[in-house]
């Protein structure tokens, strides 16, 4: 008599496989970024990150119908502006790119999902998250400007604002600032696990935010060594009301998605960045890999882990896919 378990039985077949399947994906999990800029008439391709674009509000009329067709109604706003200056006053402007998107958005596609990113490098001279002054990063004077920025995005009509900038306190003194101005039911959606990776490069094509002068990103950003503070960090906006938490890159790091998971009752969101997606898109247009198997296999592995929902430039490709497999 065999004394092995047979475990190829749940295998046989499609449909036991399909039975038995634990993880899945949902498109309602999916958020995609856009990047908005000023002008008109503007459809620019990223160079590093093929199929992403900068956006011009007429453009992106047209790209809101495009996803509303196929099923994605969440994304995240990335705004690029026209002037910059060294307290990124721009990103809390009332007719800033952001606040003037989200109410466009908002006026023609009330049933989107409209996050913001809360953070200033896109709209400063030097690129950084926080203030600059004397070639160091200060925090407190940074919080209040990220205070504006988010009460901004609030009033303009975002649904959820998303601080980036891995600032100390930044989630507790948003908090304050939105309560304090009628915006309690605002959640706050916290970059607060956001490593210092080589991953952002494309990025910071699209946002036109690479860092310059003073230091760099590594004293407020997470070193990718590090496991152990991901709970700190974690601990910290837990306390002080972050409504959900992302995690940022999401392939590298599967293990502290899986990490705070075990720790963690929160929604937890991981950004499939920009470098992922372009790997994974050179290879395809190169035909060494299968774009679509190959994503997929990724997503799962973000949700497996214990991602509740992704963000992801590779968004609408999947839901072409789909939608071309005549399941949307």
């Amino acid at each position: 008599m065999n004394q092995f378990k047979r475990h190829r039985r749940l295998r046989a077949s499609k449909e036991i496989r399909a039975l038995v399947q634990e993880t899945t994906i949902d498109i309602n999990k999916l958020i995609y970024p856009l990047f908005v800029v000023e002008g008109e008439n503007i459809k620019e391709e990223i160079p590093s990150m093929p199929g992403v674009y900068h956006l011009s509000l007429d453009q992106l009329l047209l790209e809101l119908q495009e996803l509303r067709f196929l099923g994605l109604n969440k994304i995240i706003l990335f705004g690029i502006p026209e002037v910059k200056d060294a307290f990124g006053s721009g990103a809390f402007q009332k007719d800033g790119i952001i606040q003037r998107a989200t109410r466009f958005i908002k006026e023609n596609y009330p049933n989107f999902l409209v996050i913001a990113d809360t953070c200033i490098c896109q709209y400063t001279t030097d690129g950084h998250c926080g203030l600059l002054q004397d070639g160091v990063i200060v925090n407190d004077e940074s919080l209040e400007i990220h205070n504006q920025v988010a009460l901004s995005q609030a009033i303009a009509g975002v649904d959820i604002v998303a601080p980036s900038s891995m600032m100390d306190g930044f989630v507790s003194s948003i908090r304050a600032t939105l309560d304090n101005h009628g915006f309690e039911h605002t959640p706050i959606m916290s970059y607060g696990i956001k490593y210092s990776s080589a991953f952002y490069g494309p990025f910071r094509d699209a946002a036109e935010n690479a860092p310059s002068g003073g230091s760099n990103r590594d004293t407020y950003q997470m070193n990718p060594a590090n496991r152990l503070e991901a709970l700190r960090e974690l601990a910290s906006d837990i306390k002080e009301g972050a409504d959900f938490i992302i995690i940022k890159p999401a392939l590298a790091y599967l293990d502290i998605i899986r990490d705070i998971r075990n720790n963690s009752s929160l929604p937890i969101i991981a950004y499939q960045v920009s470098g992922e997606y372009s790997m994974l898109k050179a290879a395809a247009i190169n035909g060494w890999i299968d774009e679509q198997q190959v994503v997929e296999e990724t997503f799962l592995s973000m949700f497996r882990a214990g991602a509740d929902a992704i963000i992801t430039y590779s968004a609408k490709d999947y839901a072409k896919w789909l939608h071309n497999n005549g399941a949307t």
